[in-house]
Parts: structure tokens; C-alpha cells; sequence
């Protein structure tokens, strides 16, 4: 599972001229699923995402969490995170999980985020067409991998 996480000052999705998701300062995670995930990597990445200290004290240093300061999530799926660009110059996403088993683990990930964060995440819908706006905070952005734990 991959994460692309950005400190955001605002954030929203638009899916046919519709917002399905708004937030003002908090986290916009895109996420990629690939075929070897599972509960290990939702777990391990949802406390990762909530734990990250990544926003400013009152010091002006990057010292406080996303829940420290009461931020929220935006969160969307993202199955280009997986491209390979080894050959050629058209990406191929095979690392990238088929939608009846990623949407599943997708809308795990969500569920434990939110039980984690105690509050609920704002969301796109899993393979929709999606419009991204957002003011990156920083700008800080951190991408996670959850096959490179070490």
C-alpha cells in the first residue's frame, strides 16, 4: 500500500461538478492498494498517517500530529501510485490491485483511520473520475510505503 500524504491548509474532491469531500487543515492521502495487501498494511499505515509529526508548533517546527492539532482527512484512491515507467514510456499499473479487492481494503482503510482518528473522513468514491484541489501547507508532502517498513 502506498500513501501520498499532504499537510493541507484546505483540500476538496469533485466528482461530476458535485464535492463529495471538503476539509480546512488536516491531511489529503491519496492511496494506492496493490495485490499483496491486507489488514497488516491498513493497520500499520493508519497509525503511521495519525502519528506522522508533520505539523508546526508554536515554535514553527514540525513537531505535532495530525491529531495533536485536530486536523482533518481527505482521503482518495489512487491506483497510479502503483505505475511502473521501467519500460517505455506508457505506465502499466499490474502492481495495482484489481477494484473487487481493493475497494474492500480501501474502505477498510477508511474505517480504521477514522476509528483511529475519532472522527469521520472525508472521502472520493473508488474509481471515479475525480477533480483534486488543494493548498499544500508548506509545502509538505510525504509519500509511504508500506512494503519499505524498514
Amino acid at each position: 500500500m502506498k500513501a501520498v500524504i499532504q499537510r493541507v491548509s484546505k483540500a476538496s474532491v469533485t466528482i461530476d461538478s458535485h464535492i463529495t469531500g471538503r476539509i480546512a487543515n488536516g491531511l489529503l492521502i491519496l492511496v494506492g492498494i496493490e495485490e499483496s495487501d491486507d489488514q497488516t498494511d491498513i493497520e500499520w499505515l493508519c497509525k503511521k498517517i495519525v502519528q506522522l509529526r508533520i505539523f508546526n508548533d508554536e515554535h514553527g517546527i514540525m513537531n505535532l500530529s495530525v491529531l495533536d492539532t485536530r486536523g482533518d482527512f481527505l482521503v482518495v484512491s489512487q491506483f497510479t501510485l502503483h505505475a511502473s515507467t521501467k519500460k517505455g514510456n506508457r505506465p502499466s499499473y499490474i502492481k495495482a490491485a484489481k477494484p473487487e479487492s481493493a475497494i474492500p481494503l480501501y474502505e477498510q482503510f477508511i474505517s480504521r483511520l477514522g476509528s483511529l482518528a475519532g472522527k469521520k473522513i472525508e472521502t472520493g468514491t473508488f474509481g471515479a473520475m475525480m477533480q483534486i484541489e488543494s493548498i499544500n501547507d508548506g509545502p509538505v508532502t510525504i509519500i509511504i510505503d508500506t512494503k519499505n517498513k524498514v
